[in-house]
């Protein structure tokens, strides 16, 4: 299946849920919501022993509105698509674009589970899911949304391909510090899958991501580079600054002043993108390659760049 990378960052790039993975998310949902439903009836049923039927009638309808249908839409919708049952089974919903459902989405699959899952016990929604190629239920047609999987097996895990040799170094003096974690991540996120991508697809995309990243750092990139090449680049230049950032040296003198190295000298830790977050790490490359030649080239071996 294409991956798809979004501006929210999140990928369609996973495999769609199977049914034995979605109908088990379903029980262990169903199980909490109906134990959480007796118990409330429970407790009604002694608080409004007072009544008469019709209002008994009406305070049970509404429990099981609450509760039934109410409490799976607004969990859906405050966690983005991740119930108990799907974090449990390591799956998610999303639209069909790649990005997060919001609360309409969320209020049209609980409106239909009513009637594939609720009142037929699960018959409509399993069939739906068999015929339908990506394994959505009638609820996700009629709301745009998709179950996936988020935890892949780490024997399919893709590594973030390097950037071109002549690239490694080249964004050294480029001002990171108005990119997002979220832009950070939809950008690895692209680079590991670029591959299973169909390639006008990929291509778009790649645009798409280097114009958003043009836009926080002011900075185009070098006239002929593709827009993946200059993104693994870009990439590969926070790694060198994060980890020159966690190995470097105490700074001479006690001042706090940043150690400057080469560029070139974190070139060597780009297989290791794909494992590490790492908030603000920016702008440290640069904190004291100004006043303090001497220094910085006894402390690190390395003399800063011109």
């Amino acid at each position: 299946m294409s991956g798809v990378v979004t501006g929210d960052a999140v990928v369609l790039g996973l495999q769609p849920a199977r049914l034995p993975s979605r109908a088990l998310a379903l029980l262990i949902d169903l199980v909490v919501v109906w134990a959480a439903y007796l118990l409330i009836s429970v407790g009604l049923a002694f608080a409004t022993a007072s009544l008469d039927e019709a209002a008994f009638m009406a305070v049970s309808i509404a429990t099981f509105l609450l509760v039934l249908v109410g409490a799976p839409i607004a969990v859906e919708t405050l966690t983005h698509g991740r119930s108990l049952g799907k974090m449990a089974c390591g799956l998610r919903v999303v639209r069909d674009d790649g990005g997060p459902i919001r609360f309409r989405h969320a209020l049209v699959r609980g409106a239909m589970a009513v009637v594939e899952i609720l009142m037929t016990f699960g018959v409509i929604a399993c069939i739906a899911s068999l015929v339908s190629a990506r394994g959505r239920r009638i609820g996700d047609v009629f709301a745009g949304t998709l179950v996936v999987r988020e935890r892949v097996p780490a024997a399919r895990a893709t590594a973030v391909p390097p950037p071109p040799p002549w690239l490694v170094g080249r964004f050294a003096q480029l001002d990171l510090s108005a990119v997002p974690d979220d832009l950070w991540l939809a950008i690895r996120q692209y680079l590991t899958r670029m591959r299973q991508l169909d390639p006008q697809v990929g291509r778009e995309l790649a645009e798409r991501l280097a114009d958003d990243l043009v836009a926080r750092t002011g900075t185009p990139p070098p006239p002929g580079v593709p827009a993946a090449d200059y993104l693994a680049g870009v990439l590969n230049e926070r790694q060198a600054r994060e980890a020159r950032r966690a190995f470097a040296p105490p700074a001479v003198g006690g001042g706090g002043e940043g150690v400057a190295v080469h560029p070139s000298a974190g070139a060597a830790g780009t297989g290791s993108w794909a494992g590490r977050e790492v908030r603000g790490a920016v702008g440290d490359a640069e904190g004291g390659a100004e006043g303090g030649g001497e220094q910085v080239t006894r402390a690190t071996g390395f003399a800063p760049p011109a």
